[in-house]
């Protein structure tokens, strides 16, 4: 990985991990941020981590320091890609790439309208949409919304309800991108709003996220391009030796 490139990768596992803390917090759950590692003491919400590494070359050991690996669940993000968890009880759960876009740049949304999702009702109905009869939609809680660079975004139908979503989270240097869905023709229908939204709301700042699969060929599709690898790991198992 070059200098340039491991830069950003900083830069967008930083803004990644306080949009982890931001999302902990409206579930009452506190966390730190280090040097080398964001860490939450207690069980995060479902699908974020309870670590995520902010530089390369972290011992496994600082990595997992303050993770409560005790109750079932426990994942770290390894946002380079170059910790080895497994002695410690972990397995890789699945590879991804952060991606990148450079400031700048819109794309054409019609005449469908997108706004900031203000009140908890607006978010619940998000919500929904986004979870698509999951069963996960409380994930999402009103707490969020007091939340000053967290801003969830919605594409509406002529009818007005929720087509399509994603979450911004801006911090320095960066806007992060996150939970991008459309109600139907998936990520690809999703990202030209997203991409004229964030541009309105931050139009100096370029944009970074996470993805993997068929989301990871949309967002390149839609002027992404991949900058680095990262792993997540779950803890499942005793560590070696115990």
């Amino acid at each position: 990985m070059t200098t340039a490139k491991q830069h950003l990768v900083r830069t967008a596992a930083r803004n990644n991990a306080e949009w982890c803390a931001a999302m902990s917090r409206s579930h009452g759950v506190e966390s730190e941020f280090g040097m080398r590692v964001w860490h939450a003491p207690t069980r995060t919400p479902l699908f974020h981590p309870d670590a995520v590494t902010l530089a390369p070359n972290t011992a496994p050991a600082t990595v997992t320091e303050g993770v409560d690996a005790t109750t079932p669940g426990a994942s770290v993000k390894d946002s380079f890609a170059d910790v080895d968890l497994s002695a410690l009880g972990y397995r890789i759960l699945f590879e991804a790439q952060w991606v990148y876009r450079p400031a700048g740049g819109s794309a054409d949304t019609g005449d469908r309208a997108w706004e900031v999702v203000k009140s908890p009702a607006e978010l619940r109905a998000w919500a929904d949409a986004w979870d698509q009869g999951e069963g996960h939609a409380d994930v999402f809680r009103p707490e969020l919304l007091d939340d000053a660079a967290t801003f969830v975004l919605a594409e509406r139908s002529p009818d007005g309800r929720t087509a399509a979503g994603a979450v911004v989270t801006v911090s320095e240097g960066a806007v992060g991108i996150s939970n991008v869905f459309a109600v139907e023709g998936g990520p690809d229908a999703a990202w030209p709003f997203v991409l004229t939204a964030a541009h309105s709301l931050f139009p100096a700042l370029p944009l970074v996220g996470y993805e993997h699969g068929e989301a990871l060929s949309a967002a390149l599709r839609h002027g992404f391009e991949p900058i680095g690898p990262l792993r997540i790991w779950l803890h499942d198992q005793q560590p070696a030796g115990r």
